[in-house]
């Protein structure tokens, strides 16, 4: 599958090596901790409001500090903002953020630490335009892009200045998305048109980021771009991580850490910055969290090598599996709550994972993060659960049950074997550890049918022993189904959120699992622990749509804010949501200016974008169909956009819980 490896190990976690960049005083690659990084939300000419921003973020952990500079004099105000800073005896580098504007980036470079700049809009006016080159017109371009760029290349080599290359997937140039399309080796060749020209100058304090706000295209444009480095003979830069309009609280916190958190666990990273719709500084603590868990990894137990890796890292393509019941095949994955630890009496305890029971009409109601099934283990639902939706018992205890058609048991290995064993004619599931798949295992799993494999681990190095674990499958051509368990003992939500994104998130961007189980071992009454359980839940069907699997509540791909932002982004974002999240599956794209419009929200079916000072731009798609409409009408505007395309409905016409509890 793989000519040569995009990480250096595809099992065993180990740091991919590269070279050393020098921002300011800061070092940074793979001899180096892995930094965290953060950018400033005010404008950038409110020189105090800056300098108190960037502290907070500085004391928060922040170790580069990154400020918008849209134009020449936000520029010029950066050394204001850095003198002040030093003054008050600040030395966190600083980092110029620049689209648009060649003679912006030449004054900054001139004056801070690092500039980053976007090769989707560096030397090109971004109009949508599908352009057929000639070879000899695409060199022309390149010629004209050099041009443009080498007076930057220039100064930051006499000045001492590093750059980021950063690839924004929903703003690359019309002319790599005419050759290349709308592909993550569009978003590889958009770096690397610049990056070939600051290797010819011979300058190499460069790093590299790769950024979407899709999962999947940000995960497989960071492993493409390693292996073209290689194929091509170039140096081995350092990486600069992030998914893009990540979004808000818990959705925000997800969907960063199946995307950083997958290429963490390819040894691939060497800074991150976490983008949330929330102040600079509460970026911090989660990027640190993601890092941490890396810092002592190095000494996990081994997992064996592989020979052959049957996935492909570079595309989606989701594991071919058996269909058995409603599990695998063309099936969505499944959520299955892990209810085995609590003591359930009454219906009205199912609350918390989407099924209200309603008691009138004596009818169950699931929700759109209802969960698929529970696991019970040795303890007794006593009652039927909703229709379509079933418990799973341990095998001794489904055995007790009067009606076993009714729900499902899960087997251990050994009991699969014994003599006399009772199976359900449609659905049975095997506990299976990824470290024992051992082959005399494999040969008995391989005679099974009607079997879903639940498959967990213990290793320290959880997401790749389970990958491991998925290889020997597909490898010895296994097409059983497989749920992903992972039992957590982390006390903060937080790291529950991002630890468990990582490790399931990480395989279902790789097409690997047909349905997930989280236990929280926080959880042990099911009375005092409704909310808990409600957060697992939610993280279960969270995970599943940060990785593009399953899509069960409304996505918002909304900017992190900056000095350019021309309206409240925070509060309009909570509004936003109030007013639209019943609508499952529709995605709308929230940006602060017209830099981060069409372009970042590229697979949104609605926009709402900042165009002038309370003034919006709506969008259906890319195309911009209502042009600077106050803010105080935005939202209104916005439903009855999506009412015209007959999708809208009342919150009222949906289930409301509340009325039931």
């Amino acid at each position: 599958m793989l000519n040569q490896p995009y990480c250096p190990s595809l099992i065993s976690y180990h740091r991919r090596e590269t070279i050393e960049v020098k921002i300011g005083d800061l070092l940074l690659g793979s001899d180096h901790p892995i930094r965290v990084q953060s950018m400033t939300t005010i404008d950038t000419m409110d020189t105090e409001g800056s300098v108190n921003q960037a502290i907070r973020m500085i004391e928060a952990g922040c170790e580069l500090v990154r400020i918008t500079a849209p134009s020449v004099k936000e520029a010029q105000n950066l050394d204001l903002i850095k003198r002040e800073l030093r003054k008050r005896g600040y030395f966190t580098p600083l980092v110029a953020d620049i689209h648009f504007t060649p003679n912006a980036a030449e004054i900054a470079a001139r004056l801070v630490e690092k500039v980053r700049i976007n090769p989707g809009n560096y030397a090109d006016k971004k109009k949508f335009e599908t352009i057929d080159y000639t070879d000899s017109g695409y060199e022309a371009e390149l010629d004209r892009i050099r041009e443009k760029f080498l007076p930057l290349v220039k100064i930051c080599k006499d000045y001492g200045t590093a750059m980021r290359i950063g690839t924004n997937h929903g703003s690359l140039s019309d002319r790599i998305l005419s050759r290349y399309g709308d592909t993550p080796l569009g978003m590889v060749e958009s770096a690397l048109e610049f990056l070939r020209i600051c290797e010819a100058e011979n300058y190499h304090n460069l790093v590299i980021s790769m950024k979407a706000s899709n999962t999947q295209v940000m995960v497989q444009a960071y492993r493409l771009l390693v292996q073209k480095l290689d194929e091509e003979g170039l140096k081995p830069y350092p990486l600069h991580l992030g998914v893009t309009e990540a979004g808000e609280a818990e959705d925000g916190r997800i969907k960063s850490a199946v995307g950083i958190g997958t290429l963490l666990e390819d040894g691939l990273g060497d800074t991150v910055r976490v983008s949330l719709t929330e102040e600079p500084e509460f970026e911090i603590p989660v990027a640190q969290a993601l890092v941490n868990r890396y810092s002592k990894r190095e000494g996990h137990d081994e997992i064996r090598p592989i020979q052959h890796y049957p996935i492909d890292p570079f595309q989606y393509h989701r594991r071919e599996t058996t269909e058995i019941f409603n599990f695998g095949g063309k099936n969505v994955p499944r959520v299955m709550a892990d209810v085995s630890q609590l003591n359930i009496t009454d219906k009205k305890q199912l609350k918390a994972i989407g099924h209200h029971y309603l008691p009138e009409p004596d009818k169950w109601h699931l929700d759109d993060q209802g969960a698929d099934y529970l696991y019970s283990g040795d303890r007794v639902v006593p009652f039927m659960v909703a229709n379509g939706s079933r418990v799973i018992y341990s095998y001794q205890t489904w055995l007790t049950q009067q009606s076993v058609q009714n729900c499902f048991p899960a087997f251990t290995l050994e009991e699969v074997k014994s003599e006399g064993i009772q199976f359900h004619p449609e659905a049975n599931f095997l506990w299976m550890k990824a470290e024992e798949l051992s082959p005399s295992r494999v040969e008995i799993i391989r005679k099974l049918e009607n079997f879903i494999l639940i498959l967990h681990t213990t290793n320290e190095h959880a997401m790749a022993s389970l990958r491991k674990g998925f290889v020997v499958l597909m490898e010895e051509k296994i097409n059983l189904p497989v749920v992903v368990f992972r039992s957590f003992d982390e006390s903060e939500e937080s790291n529950l959120q991002l630890f468990a994104s990582t490790d399931v998130g990480g395989l279902l961007v790789d097409g690997l699992g047909d349905g997930l189980m989280l236990n929280w071992q926080k959880i042990n009454d099911v009375d005092k622990n409704q909310s808990e359980i409600r957060i697992v839940n939610q993280l279960s069907f969270g995970i599943l749509q940060a990785a593009r699997t399953r899509m069960s509540k409304t996505e918002y791909i909304s900017c992190p804010s900056c000095g350019r932002t021309l309206f409240d982004l925070q509060e309009t974002t909570a509004m936003i949501r109030k007013r639209t999240d019943h609508l499952k599956g529709v995605k709308i794209g929230i940006m602060g200016c017209i830099v981060n419009g069409p372009g970042e929200m590229a697979d949104a079916d609605y926009g709402y974008v900042g165009v002038g000072k309370d003034k919006i731009a709506l969008y259906r798609g890319q195309n911009v169909v209502k042009k600077s409409v106050p803010a105080g009408q935005a939202v209104d505007e916005l439903i009855e956009l999506i009412r015209e395309d007959g999708i809208w409905f009342e919150p009222s016409e949906a289930f409301s819980a509340a009325a039931y509890s």
